[in-house]
């Protein structure tokens, strides 16, 4: 047991730190184990690699990813802003190389190889621009004389333009909405919303029309007798299979022909052997982390720690949203993984990167405050120390 009054740095740390939010990520990044032991073995099956294949290397990339988590919990709000802007230049390099050098899987080029494992360069570009961007805007807030609106808007067509060309439209939405929650939280007007609605509607529109697979998406999500709907089919099969108490575990029938049971659709197959029950208690796990960490942001007196927050938050609760949708054919089909849940190294390495900005803006620190003949000391946020 650490005691208030020890000084080292793991003490303050360990009482500075949300450790509400800190256990939801890590019982996210258990259930992600779990669930892949249930859904990743009839895949590793069909591709002809041994049964717990994608466990393994879930679990090799769980260690780096809790240490990741952990170690930039610890950073203060200046060390999270230089990590940010050099993850995000490398991130953009990497993408740039993405689509020189990497490899094409169903139509998209949107990995790298590196050290004999693929790599998304874009999951590690989605946080760290959600983090230049609030710095950013709250540097204008602050110095009219800084450009951070212009600045933002160019960093944001810079990695949509990099999306686009492998192509990922769903990532481009995703950020697309995040950044434009950003712009609103920063004090945007509303004779602005409406005629940048209409703009964000003539794009959706544009690639409707310009880009083939995003419109085969919509229309067989509208028609689903215009095309190939098998996922979408066997997922809420899963569902219907598991009903509200699941199969048990390791009795999933619908996940052996499931195609993507282990990534994009991890969560039916978790409602297949698990039941609805636990499978809502999932989805509590997730509004848990998003509500706790909006109501963290609105503690914030620091400008930047609250948009970046509210910013990391959003992009959590919105790409988890629309996982979930999918499974639920509530929305057209989009590859997105479910945060912590879904196998792959960049998605878990990512999502660390992400939650631990959120943990270290977000701690707590002692902060002189000084009145007249007395020099006490106050906690604040962590925001309050630059």
């Amino acid at each position: 047991m650490v005691s208030r009054t020890d000084r080292s740095a793991f003490s303050e740390w360990l009482w500075t730190i949300d450790r509400f939010m800190l256990m939801g990520i890590l019982l996210l990044m258990g259930a992600g184990i779990v669930l892949s032991l249930a859904a990743s073995p009839p895949v590793a099956e069909r591709i002809g690699v041994e049964p717990f294949h994608f466990v393994k290397r879930q679990a090799f990339f769980l260690i780096p990813s809790i240490a990741l988590l952990l170690g930039v919990s610890a950073m203060s709000p200046r060390m999270v802003r230089r990590v940010a802007l050099l993850g995000f230049i490398t991130g953009i390099a990497l993408m740039v190389a993405t689509l020189f050098g990497g490899y094409e899987i169903k139509g998209a080029r949107r990995w790298i190889s590196m050290f004999g494992y693929s790599l998304q360069p874009s999951e590690f570009v989605k946080p760290t621009l959600i983090v230049l961007v609030a710095f950013l805007l709250a540097e204008a807030r602050k110095r009219h004389d800084v450009p951070g609106r212009v600045i933002s808007i160019l960093l944001y067509l810079l990695v949509v333009g990099l999306l686009l060309a492998q192509p990922d439209f769903g990532q481009t939405m995703l950020i697309t909405f995040v950044v434009a929650a950003l712009f609103f939280l920063n004090g945007l007007s509303w004779l602005a919303i409406v005629p940048l609605s209409v703009l964000g509607l003539g794009g959706v529109s544009a690639a409707f029309v310009y880009l083939p697979h995003v419109r085969s998406r919509i229309m067989r999500f509208l028609d689903p007798s215009s095309g190939d709907t098998y996922q979408i089919d066997k997922a809420i099969d899963s569902f219907i299979s598991g009903g509200w108490f699941g199969r048990g575990v390791g009795e999933g029938i619908v996940k052996r022909i499931l195609p993507d049971s282990h990534t994009d659709f991890i969560f039916a197959v978790a409602a297949e052997e698990y039941g609805i029950i636990v499978s809502l208690f999932i989805v509590a796990a997730f509004t848990f982390v998003v509500m706790r960490g909006l109501y963290m942001a609105g503690r914030e007196q620091d400008t930047f720690s609250r948009l970046a927050v509210s910013g990391l938050v959003c992009l959590f609760g919105l790409q988890s949203c629309i996982n979930l949708a999918v499974n639920l054919n509530l929305i057209p089909p989009k590859g997105m993984t479910l945060p912590f849940i879904s196998y792959g190294g960049s998605s878990l390495l990512a999502g660390a990167l992400m939650m631990g900005f959120v943990l270290a803006l977000t701690r707590r620190r002692p902060q002189p405050r000084k009145t007249p003949g007395v020099s006490v000391s106050r906690v604040r946020p962590a925001s309050s120390v630059s």
